[in-house]
């Protein structure tokens, strides 16, 4: 993700405007992070996950000047087909994270903008055995018996990829068939102005 950024800062002419760092949640930013207060905009997408929310929240807010914000998924996993799921009846855990997030920030005394959108994947495969050895992948924790409807499933379901050997999202070329629905991820963009008072 950090690779696409900088492609597109290179891009669009915004060296010097735009500064991405690499951080782990559990690093004292005090020592390998920015200084308080040194960016207008701290955020971070698709990252926030870690055993204490309200500490990597309370990093980003202490980091950003004028406004904060983090992208969280607001249903079950990205790599979870929950309309294939629920078909074959799996069971599925959905992530409530952001709304735990919300709240925090509600604690903080911040007032979040919460915005939901959706993003579009396409599983491709190139047999009906390859399919269901790709989607197996979603039934760990407790769904392994469920591999006799996810055969049956992907079967009645497959169709040709018109778009076949072209590349896919991540450069590899897709495959020859593709489900008869679109796999959706539901995220929640949570947005604040900073709380955190300046360091004197």
């Amino acid at each position: 993700m950090l690779g696409t950024l900088d492609a597109g800062i290179e891009y669009y002419g915004l060296e010097g405007r735009i500064t991405p760092l690499e951080l782990a949640w559990d690093d004292d930013w005090d020592l390998v992070g920015p200084v308080a207060k040194a960016v207008d905009v701290a955020f971070a997408s698709r990252s926030v996950t870690t055993t204490n929310l309200k500490g990597a929240l309370a990093k980003l807010d202490r980091t950003a000047r004028r406004r904060c914000a983090v992208t969280m998924v607001a249903n079950s996993s990205p790599r979870y087909d929950l309309h294939l799921m629920n078909a074959i009846g799996a069971s599925v855990t959905c992530s409530n994270g952001f709304v735990y997030a919300f709240n925090i920030l509600i604690q903080m005394g911040a007032l979040p903008q919460v915005t939901y959108f959706e993003s579009p994947r396409r599983d491709t495969f190139d047999s009906l055995e390859a399919g269901v050895t790709d989607f197996s992948r979603m039934l760990e924790h407790g769904n392994e018996d469920k591999i006799d409807c996810l055969r049956d499933y992907i079967a009645q379901h497959m169709i040709e990829n018109p778009h076949a050997g072209e590349p896919g999202s991540k450069g590899v070329p897709q495959g020859r068939y593709m489900l008869d629905h679109v796999r959706k991820v539901r995220w929640a963009f949570i947005a604040w102005e900073p709380v955190s008072a300046p360091s004197s």
